[in-house]
């Protein structure tokens, strides 16, 4: 079964089985203290592996004499932050500060603050991430608890967390989007994305600022489904040749015209659109349905009660819509001071209650093989809509070069949407820019 086939079907069978406290640290930009060198090379005892006669076990690691802790989170999921964070402290007397980076922006940050010293010790990506920090020696390897964390959590959640045959992550949570929609203003979830433009036909007022649909246009993770679902990929087989690009391939172009068509019932620039002017439409009922991820879902469900409804992301062209998935996952700085208490941070933030808790808080979709078998989860009827999804999803491609995928498409799906930029010209320079980026050029 090829690498693929085995991440999909392994999140499906995983979601479906179910489905600051903080310490004094007077830096600004991360744990000043740290020194240049990557903590690997220093502590090497440390990251010898499980198995070497030296490491210490996973019960006998403690965090270093005078250790603090520099966390990056989302602005999003600093609740859970900053709870995890109290319990941490309280346990093992590390102070932990936090610091608001959103996820996407953390290996960018840690490339440019790793080696001076100013980058937290923990970070949290996207698994996408994962291959262009890891081959830039940015990372511990997760080695003390790595026995421990591929036995306690999902196959697909391992994979992502891994590089190289390398476990560097200790992840927390999987994620992939779905169809959120207001059952006041939409009885019955559409089917089709004709469906969506009917609808929104009769509900869509710009003057009024409101619309039927919204969603992040000019956002390739969002809009993956109208390269994806009619043909177009990623990086070939398993999503591993930088070489094979299907962006601009006949079943893409065919999928982003079906996505220019939308700009009909959403009248508005992309750049008008992002989380919280979303967030904040959707839950006065401005905004009818949302495409958007698990991340809003406690915020969702407290806004709209029991007229929320969650639903698979519409058919495009006929066909079956799939999104991108991916696994969020707490990686340390290989250039931490502390990497024992950055390893046990990580680890403690990551097991069967903290993943219960970002799901109580948050409403996160477990990747920990307990938390999923958990009440909370099994009887959480919008964990098993995202589990439906997740069942026609594809985990995003984690080799370094999907860094470069990001800038490119990003800037062809506004040029579509806001200037109607033919999408095959659009895709094709979005292309050659990749391919330019991925033999040589910097990357974003």
């Amino acid at each position: 079964m090829d690498l693929k086939k085995l991440m999909v079907i392994t999140a499906a069978c995983s979601m479906a089985i179910s489905i600051s406290a903080c310490g004094s640290n007077n830096n600004t930009g991360g744990n000043a203290a740290a020194t240049n060198a990557p903590a690997e090379s220093a502590t090497a005892t440390d990251n010898a592996g499980a198995g070497s006669d030296n490491a210490p076990a996973a019960g006998e690691i403690v965090p270093e004499e005078g250790a603090s802790l520099v966390i990056w989170e989302s602005k999003e999921e600093r609740q859970f932050a900053e709870e995890i964070s109290k319990q941490f402290t309280a346990k093992y007397n590390v102070p932990v500060k936090i610091e608001e980076v959103a996820p996407p922006d953390q290996v960018g940050k840690l490339t440019q603050d790793g080696p001076s010293g100013l980058a937290a010790d923990v970070i949290v990506i996207p698994h996408d991430n994962l291959g262009k920090a890891a081959s830039a020696s940015l990372l511990l390897p997760n080695d003390i608890f790595a026995e421990q964390t591929k036995a306690e959590n999902t196959e697909a959640s391992i994979v992502g967390s891994s590089y190289d045959g390398e476990l560097y992550g200790y992840p927390r949570a999987a994620e992939t989007y779905a169809l959120f929609y207001n059952k006041s203003l939409v009885k019955e979830a559409p089917k089709s994305f004709d469906d969506v433009i009917a609808f929104s036909k009769t509900f869509t007022d710009k003057a009024k600022n409101r619309y039927g649909i919204m969603w992040e246009v000019g956002n390739m993770y969002f809009n993956y489904p109208f390269i994806a679902t009619t043909g177009g990929y990623l990086f070939g087989k398993d999503g591993t040749d930088k070489d094979d690009i299907g962006l601009n391939n006949e079943g893409a172009i065919k999928g982003l015209t079906e996505f220019a068509k939308l700009k009909e019932v959403l009248p508005i620039k992309s750049g008008d659109i992002n989380p919280d002017i979303k967030r904040s439409l959707f839950n006065s009922g401005d905004v009818a349905m949302d495409i958007t991820g698990p991340w809003e879902l406690a915020g969702y469900k407290e806004a709209l009660g029991d007229k929320l409804g969650i639903a698979p992301v519409p058919t495009i062209d006929g066909k079956t819509a799939i999104t991108f998935s991916g696994i969020k996952i707490f990686t340390v700085n290989a250039y931490t001071q502390y990497p024992n208490a950055a390893k046990l941070y990580a680890h403690f933030a990551s097991g069967k209650d903290s993943q219960l808790t970002l799901n109580k808080l948050i409403g996160s979709v477990p990747t920990n093989n307990e938390a999923l078998k958990d009440p909370q989860i099994t009887g959480d009827p919008f964990v098993s809509a995202f589990a439906e999804q997740a069942k026609n999803s594809q985990p995003m491609p984690s080799i370094p070069e999907m860094g470069n995928v990001w800038s490119p498409v990003n800037a062809a799906l506004p040029a579509i949407w806001d200037n109607n930029a033919d999408p095959k010209a659009a895709m094709d320079k979005a292309v050659e820019q990749i391919k330019d980026l991925n033999n040589g050029a910097s990357a974003q």
